[in-house]
């Protein structure tokens, strides 16, 4: 696999880069985008040779159409549209939900998003499915729960749109596996959804690094839900389960420079290939101790006194 790997990704995604900027386009993009399709192609095929994986995935690209914004607006004030859209997400299959004001640098480059605000919703994986992972040819439990998440935050990000629009607001959806033109995780970070962990994905107070994500860009008026802070970045400070998890080592011991912010990166040369190769892998989101149901009420009670006594 990292013969396909012809362009290093690291500098593409920006590390070790001390201005802020947009991020590029890379995996899951077009692949006239980037330099990294044919691993693209070798990851669909690993995955899809899981059993039950097609039809998993099939499902995360089947959507409603959009509906044409109502001509009849709802005036009602910005807190209670963000209560009534919160509520409607949460009925139809998001697990948790935060909003935050657009910032241009959640916008891949040579993408555009004119909606002032953004819906971040979060999906939660089944942890006794995505244990499993990686998948193979004889076990496909693992990639399935994968490809049902993100078939939730279709169905979930679509359905929500659907209804803003129907109050009478533009409304556009973002959801995965595929990217476009919004980066999914900082707006997680700012509204609350959860903390980045050391593996790069984000870690949940409610569901550790089990979730996915989808998102909402709107021009309806909300309410900002806040950053949660409860100890997950400083747990990964000493904690090095993930990245002694990880087969192929991309998983950094520190913090590194990224497009302008100090924060957890993983090697993206490192990682991809073996992502690629391996039916879409998340070993190190399996593994991270905050995903364990039956660990993660005591980390957080621990972190809580934790940061209690660095506040105080």
């Amino acid at each position: 696999m990292v013969a396909l790997l012809k362009v290093s990704g690291n500098p593409i995604n920006g590390l070790g880069e001390t201005t802020t900027r947009r991020p590029s386009p890379f995996f899951w993009h077009p692949p006239d985008q980037h330099p990294y399709g044919d691993l693209q192609l070798v990851a669909r095929q690993s995955s899809r040779k899981c059993p039950g994986a097609g039809a998993a995935f099939q499902a995360a690209y089947s959507y409603p159409e959009l509906i044409p914004v109502a001509e009849t607006r709802n005036e009602s004030p910005a807190a209670e549209l963000a209560a009534e859209a919160a509520a409607f997400a949460l009925s139809h299959e998001a697990d948790a939900v935060g909003m935050a004001p657009m910032d241009p640098l959640w916008v891949f480059e040579g993408y555009t998003i004119n909606e002032p605000w953004v819906i971040v919703l979060a999906l939660a994986h089944n942890y006794e499915r995505l244990k499993e992972v990686p998948s193979d040819e004889t076990n496909g439990v693992g990639v399935c729960d994968v490809g049902d998440q993100y078939a939730r935050g279709t169905r979930s990000s679509y359905n929500l749109a659907n209804w803003i629009r129907s109050q009478g607001y533009n409304a556009n959806p973002y959801p995965g596996p595929m990217a476009g033109a919004l980066v999914l995780i900082p707006p997680a970070i700012v509204s609350g959804i959860g903390e980045l962990g050391k593996h790069g994905s984000l870690i949940s107070r409610q569901f550790g690094a089990g979730v996915r994500l989808a998102g909402v860009t709107t021009d309806m008026p909300l309410v900002a839900t806040a950053p949660d802070r409860f100890g997950a970045d400083e747990f990964c400070m000493s904690c090095q389960v993930c990245a002694n998890a990880c087969p192929p080592g991309a998983i950094s011991e520190q913090k590194q420079m990224v497009r302008g912010v100090e924060r957890w990166y993983v090697d993206f040369d490192k990682c991809i290939p073996y992502f690629a190769e391996s039916a879409s892998c998340g070993i190190c989101i399996a593994d991270c101790p905050w995903t364990r149901p039956d660990a993660r009420p005591k980390l957080l009670a621990t972190m809580a006194r934790r940061l209690g006594q660095t506040l105080t």
